[in-house]
């Protein structure tokens, strides 16, 4: 990637987080923006030839959701919160390119709601955010229709408020009929930190992130004598968070009770099962709120294939790092034996866990850590898109995204401004943008774009890999390409969900 110094900034160091009663309420924080919704014939008119240009294979796929209350099993830890279909992960939803898609989502919780398809390229009004999308309120249904042009690994969540840190969220598969089975098992991998029903409420540790002279404060380990909560060091979301060299500093903002691979704790995992011999594909969604993710199998290398749902050179690696929304494919043959799959909670002393097994036995304790997790891992800089998915070089625009905050006052913005003040973005139809990330902050974030794929720029300025969620390291840029195809308004934010909502969001919008 193109990463250059920026001119340090004051330095803020974590903060801690106030904690409160324990429980699962959601607040959904509004959020007013100076960009209005696609309106007029003019944009309706883009919008449906947008659509009509993806390709269409006259078959529909129909799905239905019910967002509401439900107390999920963890694996012998029982959690009240908010689910599809009460169960964790939501349901998985897997059409063909082209199928046209019809998803009915009944809001049973008791406020506005949406989902989002996140990293799906889908016409604009059905992208399940605001202003784009209207919310659907408390009682009511909305039906999304659209179709994918691209295969891939995909996931859907809310975008209101704090519902990226809930149990609201499941798989999207987009198959291609056409692309060769190289594989004779598959595997979805749904990654997650957990706190909503067994600690800290995901609003108590927003309002505890945003209490005013609360950062600097360092860790609250150890610290006794606080009223009746004792020594708060204990309590989830309270410690200190430590440090990753992978993501260039601080790791995050909140530990977490528990770590998830498919809504189960380690000590409970689940288990796929092959045979010896066999290539599995293991899909992997890191649908996490706050936690990046080194993942790795046990006794195993990973050929990576494809990241955010598209082709890269097929790239041999012993681990590789996923932030907050990506998504990576990985090959594996699987071994003899019980292996666990372990993803290991960047900077937070802590796994998630689940296990292969093609063989009688069990694996390693609930605690153990492959070898695998500090050898080779793949990060975005380690791989390459496929030709045939690499984007044109041409550049008619040069656009900048400046990112901005810090813990002492947790307000975290884009060019200089919290979403409630944005000034967007702007983009005409069929122009080729650079989309410049310079991070001037000191935690790093994972920046997605919705309704659009870009390419990553490597530091020698070759081609990187194709993607809609990219990591930006502390005071490092990024840049990326993108084609200008797809009209609309269109969010643009950092995939921390307490980042994005205390303001590190924007939107891209089509002028013309």
């Amino acid at each position: 990637m193109r990463r250059q110094p920026l001119v340090a900034a004051p330095l803020t160091r974590r903060g801690f987080l106030a904690a409160g009663a324990l429980g699962a309420a959601l607040v959904a924080c509004g959020r007013p923006t100076t960009a209005t919704p696609p309106s007029g014939p003019s944009a309706t008119a883009a919008i449906t030839a947008g659509e009509a240009a993806r390709p269409h294979t006259g078959k529909t796929v129909t799905a239905q959701l019910t967002a509401g209350s439900a107390d999920v099993d963890l694996g012998g830890v029982r959690a009240h919160t908010l689910a599809y279909n009460a169960q964790l992960p939501g349901p998985l939803i897997r059409a063909n390119v082209g199928d046209d898609i019809a998803v009915t989502v009944e809001n049973d919780l008791d406020h506005p709601s949406s989902t989002h398809w996140h990293g799906i390229a889908l016409r604009n009004d059905m992208d399940g955010a605001a202003p784009a999308t209207p919310d659907i309120a408390p009682g009511a249904n909305f039906t999304y229709r659209f179709s994918s042009p691209y295969p891939g690994t995909y996931w859907a969540h809310p975008h209101t408020g704090l519902g990226t840190d809930y149990g609201l969220y499941l798989p999207v598969i987009i198959d291609d009929p056409a692309e060769p089975g190289r594989y004779d098992a598959e595997w979805i991998v749904m990654l997650d930190d957990w706190t909503s029903g067994v600690g800290s409420s995901p609003q108590e540790i927003f309002d505890g992130l945003r209490s005013k002279g609360m950062g600097g404060m360092g860790s609250m380990t150890g610290m006794g004598g606080m009223g009746p909560m004792g020594g708060m060091g204990s309590m989830p979301g309270m410690g200190g968070v430590g440090a990753s060299d992978l993501l260039g500093g601080d790791a995050g903002d909140v530990n977490y009770p528990y770590y998830l691979v498919n809504g189960r704790i380690p000590a409970a995992a689940s288990t796929f099962t092959a045979k010896p011999g066999q290539r599995v594909r293991i899909r992997i969604i890191n649908a996490a709120a706050d936690t990046a993710f080194r993942f790795a199998l046990a006794g195993h290398r990973m050929t990576v294939t494809h990241t955010d749902g598209f082709p890269v050179v097929p790239t041999e690696v012993d681990a590789v790092l996923l932030g907050m929304g990506e998504r990576y494919d990985v090959v594996v043959t699987a071994g003899d034996g019980v292996f666990p799959l372990v993803a290991s909670a960047e900077g937070k002393n802590a796994v998630a866990r689940a296990l292969l097994s093609t063989a009688a036995g069990s694996g390693p304790g609930a605690d153990y850590r492959p070898p695998e997790l500090s050898r080779l891992v793949g990060t975005v800089d380690t791989f390459t898109a496929t030709p045939e998915v690499q984007l044109p070089a041409r550049t008619d625009l040069d656009l900048h995204a400046r990112l901005s905050g810090g813990m002492m006052q947790y307000d975290w913005m884009i060019n200089g401004r919290p979403y409630d003040q944005t000034v967007p973005l702007t983009v005409d139809r069929g122009q080729h943008a650079t989309l410049t990330f310079a991070n001037a902050s000191m935690m790093w974030h994972p920046m997605h774009l919705h309704g659009h794929t870009f390419q990553v720029i490597k530091a020698d300025g070759s081609p990187g890999p194709r993607k809609d969620t990219v990591i930006v390291k502390p005071m490092q840029t990024v840049a990326v390409k993108l084609v200008a195809d797809n009209p609309g308004i269109w969010m643009l934010h950092c995939h921390n969900g307490y980042h994005m909502d205390a303001g590190m969001m924007t939107t891209l919008d089509y002028t013309g």
